[in-house]
């Protein structure tokens, strides 16, 4: 059984019990859920390829939302080996307010997550269980919680699992507010860039980092570092895909009832990486990405209900 590894951050999601009131208001009764950018690949990775084993590399607390939090991760079938426990740390929150066209905005509560210290937790234990078939996937998000001096431990961290055989997976997943400034994340994201083995980047996240716009221009980028994939999403203007057997370009169908784009990114990246762990070619990897993404941004909440996208799954013959 193929193993994915997934460094990063689960935390507490508050969003509106009740979609037909303004999101903004004070007054809206919040549902608690459960949500992170890595956290919601692994989700859809895993309902969507069974025979896949993704294990998310985190820490949570010993509180009571930690505890359920587990339990979550393992309803969800998601190895928990390498979530750890802090003594003093708890995890990180937010709240999601949506507008009238589904796009969403967030205010984060996670200067004490316990996940911000995950890299105080691993040793020598992680590498033995990791081998060279195995994928490590990480994003921009992760290495923004990871706190700077623990940073230079993760680097090392990868180019050992990198130096193993492990294929290394990036995604920028570029948040502006959560660096100190755009050369602290450039910096990171140069290491990642160098490291990675397949890269997943959104066209809007080199707009708001380096100024770039089109597909075309990330391209050229991204040229001088040695990836074997680079999979450009492009929102409704489509996928652009690069490998060593040429570049593709995949049209999106546009999805008229968008209610929410939360985890549009999340859901793509878990489908891609769980096709392309199960053999599939990068063509129907992208296929099948696309219309996972679009099934989800047509619910609210970034994990969308089992039994409803179970009925994806059907629809797909998967």
């Amino acid at each position: 059984m193929k193993n994915i590894f997934l460094f990063g951050e689960c935390m507490i999601e508050l969003m509106a019990a009740s979609h037909d009131k303004p999101s903004s208001s004070s007054s809206n009764t919040m549902a608690q859920s459960f949500a992170g950018d890595v956290f919601n690949t692994a989700v859809y990775l895993k309902r969507t390829f069974p025979k896949i084993n993704p294990h998310l590399v985190t820490a949570v607390g010993n509180d009571n939302f930690s505890l359920d939090m587990i339990q979550y991760f393992e309803s969800e079938k998601i190895g928990t080996d390498f979530v750890f426990q802090s003594d003093n740390k708890i995890p990180g929150l937010y709240a999601i307010q949506l507008d009238d066209k589904g796009e969403r905005s967030f205010t984060y509560w996670r200067e004490n997550s316990a996940a911000r210290e995950v890299m105080s937790f691993i040793g020598e234990q992680f590498l033995d269980k990791v081998s060279a078939d195995d994928i490590v996937f990480f994003s921009g998000i992760s290495l923004a919680v990871i706190t700077p001096k623990e940073r230079p431990k993760f680097w090392q961290l990868i180019k050992d699992l990198k130096a193993l055989g492990s294929t290394i997976v990036f995604d920028p997943n570029y948040r502006a507010r959560m660096w100190d400034n755009q050369e602290q994340a450039k910096d990171q994201f140069e290491q990642a860039f160098t490291l990675a083995d397949i890269l997943l980047p959104g066209v809007d996240d080199f707009e708001q980092l380096y100024g770039i716009s089109t597909s075309e221009a990330v391209y050229d980028f991204c040229k001088p570092y040695q990836f074997k994939e680079l999979v450009i999403k492009n929102g409704e203007t489509g996928i652009f895909c690069y490998t060593d057997e040429g570049a593709y370009h995949f049209p999106i169908t546009p999805v008229e009832n968008v209610v929410d784009t939360t985890s549009a990114g999340d859901s793509f990246n878990g489908v891609y990486l769980g096709a392309r762990a199960q053999g599939l070619n990068v063509s129907h990897a992208i296929d099948l990405a696309s219309k996972a993404a679009g099934f989800v941004i047509q619910h609210y909440g970034a994990i969308v209900e089992p039994s409803t996208y179970q009925k994806f799954i059907e629809q797909q013959h998967i």
